[in-house]
């Protein structure tokens, strides 16, 4: 049916499919811009043969993008009612749209059918899907790698480079792999040889970069004094960007690894590639999980470290908003690679506070203080000063009193004199 689009998610990207005029339509009507899916790929992988054949021609009548799935276009699935299989762990469903027309596209009720309807096609897909998304990762990477070489100096470039040059090894071999396939349209089992043990240096390497962030973290741990922990964050500052950089290599080798598997098992076991799938996704989400673990508890020290600045600015006015500044940039270049790889996390960044503020803030705090002593000291000079007042009358009059019999006594004893 011309009018009618097969969608699948697997949580990634968003895959239509259908005949070319109706897929252009549909990406039309929603905004999106689509990457070739490549659908001609699994013709060539799949035997002759029943329904499989059926999936062989229902290939080449239909047309295939594919979308990199992002706040925007998630709400796609959840717009067109997609129902999710928990086997498979993709969501599927079919849109019917009204011919010659952009607008108009609405759910069709009755679910996943037409190629949809085939587990061979549906895994074949859901693989090159899979693929198109970790290319995606690797190109954003590549992008990325590129921002933070312009960032580094040549010292601290040099460093780096002697950490990557064991992957450099892995990046010929993986790009020499790439070659042959998009030549003859197959990973073999001689070009599958050439790369299959190269995973063992990515994860040497990502798991010396993940104990270098460790070690910052601890010597962070370790300082308490506001100057050791200005000149800590700020050494931090360009040795996380550099770790963070390996990091992201890794995963790019990583990911361009995991695309050649997914293309040896579609050839030699297809039958195998949905479960062969899910298992690099389950291996891909520990992988992040160990990188995110590390990068979060740097991030955590960080903070702790911005937050004793914060409450010791006007004991150092000058070094205080500039560990806090240092904090910031270290926090924030980890949200970006945190970004960068799809670990979501929130934290709202610290802020220095201004010596002039703070140092308002504690005389304002003092004023109320002095002037809180001074209505206090008033109040006390006051009774005391009417005890005392009380207190002489008294005494005066006491004296007065003795003065007065005391003259008496005086003048009694001179008439007896005279007497």
């Amino acid at each position: 049916m011309d009018n009618e689009i097969q969608l699948i998610s697997d949580g990634y990207g968003l895959a239509i499919i259908g005949e070319s005029t109706a897929v252009e339509r549909f990406l039309a009507s929603e905004g999106l811009d689509s990457k070739d899916l490549g659908l001609p790929r699994l013709g060539s992988v799949l035997s002759a043969g029943g329904a499989v054949a059926q999936a062989s021609s229902e290939i080449a009548a239909n047309s295939g993008r594919w979308v990199k799935l992002t706040k925007e276009s998630s709400k796609l699935v959840k717009k067109h009612g997609l129902r999710e299989s928990s086997k498979s762990g993709l969501s599927t469903g079919v849109v019917k749209g009204n011919k010659g027309q952009i607008k108009g596209f609405v759910e069709f009720a009755k679910g996943p059918g037409g190629a949809l309807s085939n587990p061979a096609l549906l895994a074949g897909a859901a693989g090159i899907m899979a693929q198109l998304a970790m290319q995606q990762t690797m190109d954003e990477i590549t992008d990325y790698l590129a921002r933070i070489d312009e960032k580094l100096d040549d010292v601290l470039r040099s460093q780096t480079n002697q950490v990557l040059a064991r992957m450099d090894a892995v990046d010929l071999a993986a790009r020499e792999a790439m070659t042959v396939r998009d030549s003859v349209g197959r990973v073999s089992e001689v070009t599958w040889s050439k790369v299959q043990a190269t995973s063992s240096t990515i994860f040497e390497t990502q798991a010396y970069a993940l104990r270098q962030l460790n070690d910052l973290a601890e010597k962070l741990e370790r300082k308490s004094k506001v100057g050791d922990l200005a000149k800590a964050t700020k050494d931090a500052q360009s040795e996380v960007q550099k770790w963070l950089a390996v990091l992201a290599r890794c995963v790019q080798l990583h990911d361009a690894v995991a695309v050649l598997e997914l293309d040896r098992v579609l050839d030699a076991s297809p039958e195998e590639l949905d479960r062969h799938r899910l298992g690099l996704r389950a291996a891909r989400h520990h992988q992040l999980e160990l990188i995110s673990r590390s990068t979060q508890r740097l991030i955590g020290r960080m903070d702790t470290a911005a937050g004793t600045a914060n409450s010791k600015v006007l004991l150092h006015p000058a070094k205080a908003p500039a560990l806090v500044e240092s904090s910031n940039q270290v926090s924030g270049s980890i949200l970006d690679f945190h970004g960068l790889l799809g670990i979501e996390r929130d934290r709202e960044a610290l802020e220095a506070r201004r010596w002039r503020s703070a140092a308002s803030e504690v005389t304002e705090k003092a004023l109320e203080k002095g002037a809180d002593r001074v209505d206090v000291a008033k109040r006390v000079g006051s009774e005391t000063f009417g005890k005392a007042k009380t207190a002489t009358g008294r005494v005066s009059a006491r004296i007065s009193e003795r003065t007065f019999r005391r003259g008496d006594e005086e003048s009694g004893a001179e008439h007896i004199d005279e007497g």
